[in-house]
């Protein structure tokens, strides 16, 4: 990462971290990312951000690997924008991410290797699913 990207990230982070815990418009973070935790959380240098809701499977579940690499190929070393809504989740940020104005979440989905999330999603995602991956990946209770 070169110094006006580290120089972005950093101001990016300060403006975020000014930001009251219920912001009412979301906070737009445009960047490089840097890492792939798994398919649902992604980092742009020291920020994390936790999609919102989708539910890919943990790292050691079946799929898991695959749903990180996929999200790899996806976002990493690419340009991202993200709408951050203002809540955490643990050290993430909560927010929807782009890529070429593509919502990320939809693609995962379509690869048969995320589920929609309806506690926080609305059901928004459910027709992107996949038939069967519902038997394979495992919806954590907090999605319902």
């Amino acid at each position: 990462m070169n110094n006006s990207h580290q120089h972005i990230l950093v101001c990016s982070l300060v403006i975020v971290l000014s930001l009251p815990a219920q912001a009412v418009e979301p906070t737009i973070l445009t960047g490089i990312v840097t890492h792939v935790r798994d398919g649902d959380t992604i980092e742009m240098g020291k920020i994390a951000i936790r999609l919102n809701g989708v539910s890919a499977p943990e790292l050691k579940e079946l799929l898991g690997p695959q749903s990180k690499q996929f999200m790899r190929s996806l976002v990493d070393g690419k340009n991202v924008q993200c709408e951050l809504d203002g809540t955490k989740t643990y050290d993430r940020l909560v927010g929807t991410c782009y890529i070429e104005g593509k919502d990320i979440r939809i693609s995962v989905i379509e690869a048969g290797l995320a589920l929609d999330c309806p506690r926080f999603s609305g059901g928004r995602y459910a027709n992107y699913e996949i038939k069967g991956v519902a038997a394979q990946v495992k919806l954590p209770k907090y999605c319902r």
